[in-house]
């Protein structure tokens, strides 16, 4: 079929990969950061101009990167709303990220439509700060003059992939982006509207759903691109996982995702029912402590870095000497306990040395990732292996530890940019759809990632032990606090 190409927009930099059609191998790849101005203070800004998106994929795909390709997928970061006026300038600039104004928004969206249960069955989520129907919330109360103004919302994929086609009447996002939204229902497969007026006060245009193996539309130079999705679906694409898949990804905070084949909605705002690439279901998960934990750990020891906090732990043994570590260090979602602080207990004289609260560290946070997992399968998600990401994912005290307290085999890919890998799959996939040589309903084969595979063996009966005994000291410290 030829080559193909997939962007990831994600919320610092733009990554390009140009793959072989047929088999997924990466030919070529581009990168270059977006050209940012950090606030004051650091951090990443919460509102950012789309430009500087399109600069960076214009550097990123220097020197003819994308010479011969036929194709091309877009991901981009979740939870970025773009609003747009009549004639489709932006209003002011995109708002992205975890966008903590919004908070108050957020009680307020949920308290506007009856609660908690009423939104979880509209739109299968419950309002948080970041998504983009609480973003709309806040722009109307906090700048009304730019929430009127607003005729139209994209989201980033959605506007990239409308700048690529010269900008069309027709505007598209696909069923993964949309289901981020809180104004879409992988349930019912529709829009409501109705959620778009409560939150920014009146009616706008929403861009059309197509489906996972549609094309976009064509550039004048004949390029075809794909639907595009979020950076979630991107990422779970380029990794191949299918039903019986889960991902758990390691970063400051921890998500876990699984293929199903029915959204699931839940009232207690833990599981947010995300759509996926390929026309199925993606229930995800988040907690807000996991390498968090390991930071704070390593502090407290004085360990230098994760590397050193990890070959301290390998000293301890499973269950850490009785110490356990409820690592609810900045709150937590999964519990629902977002005014608590971590706990610390099974102290003893014995079990007061480092190696052992390093111990403690990796394995309460494994745990909280455990318990996050337990909440999918109680809601008859198949978890029969997880993929485990995130930079985290090597060190020797994770890995020796998460195949034993998840119950499962656990499998290490290589890094790779994943989502850029699934944007060029789903390329491909509308590629092979259009010249009729694939199936719209079956996305191409390509070459799995490269992995370490780790068996939780004879360890399994210890881990589970170990799992046992954090889930009685939360009970204690949380009675009734999580219900999988």
């Amino acid at each position: 079929m030829g080559i193909v190409a997939g962007l990831d927009s994600s919320p610092d930099f733009t990554r390009i990969v140009v793959c072989d059609s047929d088999t997924g191998a990466v030919l070529r790849q581009g990168y270059a950061p977006h050209p940012l101005e950090s606030p004051e203070g650091g951090g990443r800004p919460a509102d950012v101009d789309p430009q500087a998106w399109l600069l960076s994929l214009g550097e990123a795909a220097g020197g003819g990167l994308l010479e011969g390709v036929q194709a091309i997928g877009v991901s981009a970061q979740a939870n970025s709303v773009v609003p747009l006026d009549a004639q489709g300038n932006t209003v002011r600039p995109a708002m992205v990220g975890g966008d903590k104004r919004a908070q108050v928004a957020a009680a307020d969206l949920i308290d506007g439509l009856g609660g908690r249960e009423a939104w979880a069955q509209a739109v299968g989520s419950v309002p948080q700060a970041a998504q983009p129907v609480t973003k709309l919330r806040w722009l109307a109360r906090n700048e009304p003059d730019a929430a009127a103004r607003t005729a139209v919302l994209l989201q980033a994929h959605d506007w990239l992939v409308w700048q690529l086609l010269g900008r069309p009447v027709r505007r598209t996002t696909d069923r993964g982006g949309a289901s981020g939204t809180g104004y879409w229902s992988a349930a019912t497969g529709g829009y409501r509207p109705d959620l778009v007026e409560l939150a920014l006060g009146h009616q706008v245009m929403l861009p059309e759903v197509i489906g996972p193996a549609e094309a976009a539309g064509t550039t004048p130079e004949g390029l075809l691109i794909s639907a595009g999705t979020g950076e979630t679906q991107a990422a779970a694409f380029g990794l191949g996982i299918g039903l019986g898949d889960a991902v758990v990804s390691l970063g400051a905070s921890g998500s876990v995702m699984a293929v199903h084949t029915e959204p699931l909605a839940d009232q207690s705002g833990m599981i947010t029912a995300l759509a996926d690439a390929t026309g199925m279901h993606l229930p995800v998960v988040t907690t807000l402590n996991a390498v968090r934990t390991l930071r704070g750990a390593a502090e407290l020891l004085g360990a230098g870095d994760l590397e050193s906090l990890s070959e301290l732990a390998m000293k301890s043994t499973p269950g850490a000497h009785g110490l356990v570590l409820l690592p609810y260090l900045e709150g937590e979602r999964t519990p629902n306990l977002p005014h608590t602080a971590g706990t610390l207990a099974g102290l003893r004289r014995e079990s007061m040395r480092p190696e052992h609260l390093a111990r403690a560290a990796f394995e309460g946070m494994l745990c909280g990732l455990g318990d996050a997992l337990d909440v999918l399968r109680g809601r008859g998600v198949d978890v029969r292996r997880v993929f485990l990401l995130g930079a985290a994912a090597e060190l020797p005290a994770v890995q020796a530890a998460a195949p034993a307290l998840f119950g499962t085999q656990v499998v290490v890919p290589q890094p790779a940019d994943y989502a850029a890998i699934g944007s060029a799959r789903q390329a491909a996939w509308a590629l092979g759809a259009s010249q009729g040589t694939l199936d719209p309903r079956t996305p191409p084969v390509w070459q799995g990632a490269v992995a370490q595979v780790l068996e939780p063996g004879e360890e399994l009966a210890v881990g589970q032990a170990v799992r046992q005994q954090f889930v009685s000291v939360r009970e204690q410290t949380h009675p009734g606090a999580l219900r999988t």
